[in-house]
């Protein structure tokens, strides 16, 4: 005979009885009923409904309960449970740890950062080198052509060459890296061979500042009556009316 496990059928909580007394007393909430069946629901608890019902504690002289409501064997399963469960987390934490990165493990060594900083340097020197040169052999070819533009024109059209509000002239526009595309604007009657006579007259003013290997050059002239448009990409003159 022992103090044995069971659960008790009002509140379900887990209570000690003894199997040598007919009844059990549950010190939670005081409910007294056989202990055959505390014992019961021990064992097969599944589908039991327990109403938690208010009893009074009993005025009789005898309790019918123990007060360890514990075993030792439970006590020592739960503080090995307790144990393994903190053991398991403080692995877990570790490992995750060992591959997190923190600021420090991606930081650059100082050399490397020099060496890649003098490189942004160096190609953005490099750069400007490059470009700049380009830059004023296109800003002085444009000016000089802009000077002797008159020369294109003289005698044949007229172009007005003063500035728009923007800056602009308002009579002619000059554009591309080699000042290969030029436009013509004039309110006089044009016909085709005046067009190819501004067209020769502009190749010949540009070549005498750019002698580079593009020599294609496309002229539009915008005139009273039509739109011709002009170039030397097939090896001679071309006429194109609209």
């Amino acid at each position: 005979m022992a103090n044995l496990q069971g659960i008790c059928r009002n509140c379900g909580s887990l209570m000690i009885v003894d199997d040598r007394d007919s009844e059990c007393e549950c010190i939670f909430c005081n409910c007294v009923f056989p202990t055959s069946e505390a014992l019961e629901l021990l064992a097969n608890p599944d589908g039991r409904e327990f109403p938690n019902e208010k009893f009074d504690r009993t005025t009789e002289g005898k309790h019918h309960y123990t007060n360890r409501v514990y075993s030792t064997d439970s006590l020592e399963k739960t503080v090995k449970r307790q144990e393994l469960t903190e053991a398991n987390s403080s692995s877990t934490s570790s490992s995750n740890n060992e591959f997190e990165l923190s600021p420090n493990d991606v930081k650059a060594p100082g050399k490397v950062v020099a060496i890649v900083s003098a490189s942004i340097v160096a190609l953005v020197v490099v750069s400007a080198l490059i470009a700049f040169p380009r830059y004023n052999e296109r800003t002085k070819l444009r000016e000089n052509i802009s000077n002797g533009i008159s020369s294109v024109y003289d005698g044949l059209v007229d172009v007005d060459s003063s500035l728009n509000d923007q800056g602009f002239t308002k009579g002619y526009m000059i554009s591309g890296q080699t000042c290969e595309t030029v436009k013509l604007i004039t309110d006089d009657e044009v016909d085709s061979e005046t067009a190819i006579a501004l067209f020769d007259n502009y190749c010949t003013l540009r070549s005498s500042f750019y002698s580079g290997k593009n020599s294609e050059v496309t002229m539009t002239v915008y005139s009273s009556g039509n739109v011709f448009i002009v170039s030397n990409e097939s090896g001679s003159a071309e006429i194109v009316t609209n």
